[in-house]
């Protein structure tokens, strides 16, 4: 027998699968990409804590179907930020559901705490989360079982109800003595890894909202560098280290050229139907975080133009522009 487990590579959802695969069920452990994920590439960190409670590791890309049915329109509105946090949720159980015949799954399980997150993860919460993804029976929180209504799993017998957990909360006690007891290594610390929470990000998406229409492809775009708003309306993203330079010099986006010079510093993209005006300031800006070993006018490649001005701003100066 099989389950499909909604895997974030937290430790919640690492113990969840543990307690299951512990009492002989096959668990396949699904990472739901929204696109809003960590900067970082966790997929070695995620493919490790399945290697090491024995779970199968499959990844889902639903960031084109999310961003049309979920993030704009939430039936449950938002938290604190951008975090359309219970309709999210739904949104991932739909999906794991829908791919229960496919992958030969039985049930469905979540690393979710009765209580642990105030407005996300209460009982009000968890409920209409089972009520919008029609999961109602299916879906099993192992780490919460004995406090929640008995599932499917556990009245038919698949899954012994007493030796899963009661975990209710925001004390993480419970969940560091069952790391202990199953050995478990290389653990994250928990946090928030939705960018969605994250006031900085949600602000930059509502500014790009207010001027153009949000597709997948603008999602790295908002991940990386410094984002400016110019004068007359165009967008520039200046990278911040090599990292931040890398990802964005492979940016393929028609509604971005890139801002290209031969001195030591960021590359940056600026929005395809910029104003001269706005394309003359991007110039100064870039240079002003470049490496100060130069004087006198300097070239630039903005798309296929070329243009030639002077460093006469400093990086206080760009801060005004910043969203």
């Amino acid at each position: 027998m099989k389950a499909i487990a909604l895997f974030s590579g937290g430790l919640d959802s690492t113990l969840a699968m543990k307690l299951i695969i512990d009492q002989g069920i096959e668990v396949i452990a699904c990472n739901i990409n929204t696109g809003f994920g960590s900067t970082k590439d966790r997929l070695t960190h995620m493919k490790n804590m399945c290697a090491q409670v024995g779970a199968e590791f499959r990844s889902v890309d639903i960031r084109d179907e999310y961003i049309q049915e979920v993030l704009f329109s939430p039936k449950y509105g938002y938290g604190k930020n951008f975090n359309p946090c219970i309709d999210c949720h739904a949104k991932m159980f739909e999906v794991a559901k829908r791919l229960m015949e496919e992958w030969g799954a039985s049930f469905l399980i979540s690393g979710e705490v009765l209580g642990q997150r105030p407005m996300s993860q209460n009982r009000e919460s968890l409920d209409k989360v089972l009520n919008l993804s029609n999961c109602g029976g299916l879906l099993l929180r192992p780490l919460s079982a004995q406090s929640l209504e008995p599932t499917i799993a556990e009245l038919e017998g698949w899954i012994d109800r007493d030796k899963l957990e009661n975990i209710v909360g925001r004390n993480r006690d419970r969940q560091m003595e069952l790391a202990q007891k199953f050995e478990l290594k290389d653990y994250e610390a928990p946090g928030g890894g939705c960018l969605l929470t994250d006031e900085h990000f949600s602000r930059k998406i509502r500014d790009f909202i207010a001027h153009d229409t949000f597709e997948v492809a603008d999602i790295p775009t908002l991940k990386y560098g410094r984002q400016l708003r110019l004068p007359e309306g165009a967008k520039l993203i200046i990278g911040r280290d090599a990292d931040d330079n890398a990802v964005l010099e492979g940016i393929e986006n028609h509604k971005y050229i890139h801002i290209d010079t031969d001195l030591f510093g960021p590359h940056s993209l600026i929005s395809a139907n910029a104003s001269d005006s706005d394309k003359t300031l991007a110039a100064k800006l870039v240079l002003a975080y470049c490496k100060q070993d130069f004087a006198g006018e300097q070239t630039l490649n903005i798309g296929e133009e070329k243009i030639t001005t002077v460093c006469d701003l400093s990086r206080k100066d760009a801060a005004k522009y910043f969203i």
